[in-house]
């Protein structure tokens, strides 16, 4: 261990990890090393973060400009009563500081769209797609082929969730799995309209950060070119594939896609 990058300290705080087969000292200096940014900090923002800080990720960016809402603390467990009207980004910095010191916390307190997607993506490694509509989706997904960044997914609905890896090692892209909507007349699934269990978005979240993981370490199977459907309503888990389509890693300048 003496050549390692690790401090005496962080060889401690993630001795159980290191002791894991595929991960040793050498997987957690490749966390210590990486970079991921996470886009949205709400209901499966909030257990990503949390279990890449624990894990020791070196680097964390935040995107996210919204505030916190009373009615969405059943599963934005990020955030207390206090925080209402607060903004989420400085809030959820000061939590995963508080939670691991060790790790640097970037907050970008803006929305991600077509015009600044590619320049802030360019300096991560990993990016997270945490959010709840499509438009922003696309975008990720878009600027995610552009740069050659592996995408980690997960949306929810009522009581069911899915997680998956896109653009991974050049696997599948989310417009591989879930094409343009245009003229479909689809729109967002909304919480608010739907209802939602914050029990669902824990296990999203947190199957998504083991995703996140994998990928840096290099350890275990990561779920590209599948995406994992399951519903906490009757415990049901069904993993679904998804085929590699060339002509969806073609992508047009941004927002010129859809």
């Amino acid at each position: 261990m003496a050549n390692t990058i690790l401090t005496p300290r962080e060889i401690r705080r993630y001795r159980r990890q290191i002791m894991l087969p595929g991960i040793g000292i050498a997987g957690q200096e490749k966390l210590k090393q990486a970079a991921v940014i996470v886009v949205g900090a709400g209901g499966l923002g909030s257990p990503v973060l949390q279990y890449l800080a624990a894990a020791g990720v070196g680097r964390i960016g935040i995107a996210e400009f919204d505030i916190v809402d009373e009615e969405n603390l059943q599963r934005q467990v990020l955030y207390g009563s206090g925080d209402v009207g607060k903004l989420k980004a400085i809030i959820a910095r000061e939590r995963l500081e508080h939670l691991n010191s060790m790790v640097k916390i970037k907050i970008l307190n803006l929305p991600v769209n077509e015009k600044n997607a590619l320049k802030i993506f360019e300096n991560y490694d990993v990016v997270v797609d945490a959010t709840d509509n499509y438009r922003t989706r696309y975008v990720i997904n878009d600027a995610c082929v552009l740069l050659g960044k592996p995408m980690v997914h997960g949306s929810l609905y009522k009581y069911e969730a899915q997680v998956s890896v896109f653009n991974y090692n050049g696997g599948p892209t989310y417009r591989c799995y879930n094409p343009s909507l245009k003229g479909s007349g689809s729109k967002d699934p909304s919480a608010d309209e739907t209802g939602i269990t914050g029990v669902l978005a824990g296990l999203a979240g947190t199957l998504m950060a083991g995703e996140v993981l994998k990928i840096i370490t290099g350890t275990g199977e990561v779920l590209s070119g599948k995406v994992l459907l399951f519903n906490t309503y009757d415990c049901n888990f069904t993993v679904i594939k998804v085929n590699n389509m060339p002509a969806n890693h073609i992508i047009r300048p941004l927002g010129d896609n859809n």
